[in-house]
């Protein structure tokens, strides 16, 4: 009788458990109510079959769970990036002196070009989960909002000179720069200003507001590998709206006006405004910025 109660007491005890899933050392392997937890994109981390934790900006993606099937969403990204790229050039001034002092280096001056941008993307939604094993299906939905902004400056080392007897204008080779990161930056155009003949090159470039509004539905999995701690995916469908906001690049040139009274030909600037887009999705998403992350390996953990 003794023993038959001892078998009893331990079945109970394994059925216990088995129910609740705890680890040997009983600690719980699935998410509790009034747990966070926060996810990864694994697959970011690999570049060319090596990790790589630089190249590649994560979304800070977290849950609260209100009970052990529900929890809220919460997407954020932030971000504020600068790069300057600079580069010597002939001083095209001293350049025109017939002066020779051999073997001093030619004169040079400093261009420059610098990339700023900040983005902010919030998400927020719901989701269900079911499940008794270490391998929880999941569903739900969320939106998110993204907001993103851009633009270039641009300084050169030899100002232009409309004088007769000095005159230094737009070089298209030695005023056009470019980027290790971001290749060619197009500054210097023949741009459609009045009076002007030859080219213009860039002083600033305002990109437009990006705005992009999204919904989106989705079905998912985890396995739990260890207690708390899960790798899993998703798939998603919903909408975006994209808005990218008119631009607006400021000019540098030498020109003439030929209305009565004009005066000499002069340096001024011009600001043109560019064009602006938008558009409309429906479809499965294949990523998913602010939110899940669609197709792809994810680690969560929970605490």
């Amino acid at each position: 009788m003794k023993h038959t109660l001892v078998a009893i007491l331990i079945l109970c005890v394994s059925a216990f458990r088995a129910q609740d899933l705890l680890s040997k050392n009983g600690e719980p392997i699935l998410p509790e109510a009034k747990d966070w937890s926060i996810g990864l994109d694994a697959s970011k981390f690999f570049k060319n079959f090596a990790f790589d934790f630089t190249s590649n900006a994560q979304t800070i993606n977290g849950k609260y769970f209100i009970d052990a099937k529900t929890a809220y969403r919460f997407g954020l990204r932030l971000g504020f990036n600068s790069w300057t790229s600079k580069e010597f050039v002939t001083d095209r001034v001293a350049a025109t002196s017939s002066v020779s002092a051999f073997p001093a280096q030619v004169a040079v001056k400093e261009n420059s070009w610098r990339r700023s941008n900040g983005l902010v993307g919030l998400g927020f939604g719901i989701e269900k989960r079911r499940g008794k094993t270490r391998l929880q299906g999941f569903y739900g939905a969320e939106g998110s909002v993204f907001v993103s902004v851009s633009n270039d400056k641009f300084t050169y080392g030899n100002a232009l000179n409309a004088s007769a007897l000095n005159t230094v204008g737009v070089d298209t080779v030695g005023d056009a720069m470019r980027s290790p990161v971001f290749g060619k930056a197009a500054n210097v155009q023949k741009v459609a200003i009045q009076g002007v003949s030859g080219y213009s090159r860039m002083l600033e470039r305002k990109n437009g507001l990006g705005f992009s509004l999204g919904a989106r539905a989705f079905v998912g999995a985890d396995y739990f590998v260890l207690p708390k701690m899960s790798i899993g995916g998703e798939f998603g469908w919903g909408f975006a709206f994209t808005l990218v906001g008119r631009s607006e690049t400021t000019w540098e040139s030498i020109g003439q006006s030929t209305i009565q009274g004009a005066s000499a030909a002069s340096v001024k600037p011009t600001t043109v405004d560019g064009s602006q887009s938008s558009s409309f999705k429906l479809d499965t998403d294949n990523y998913n910025s602010i939110g899940g992350a669609s197709a792809s390996l994810r680690i969560n953990v929970y605490f």
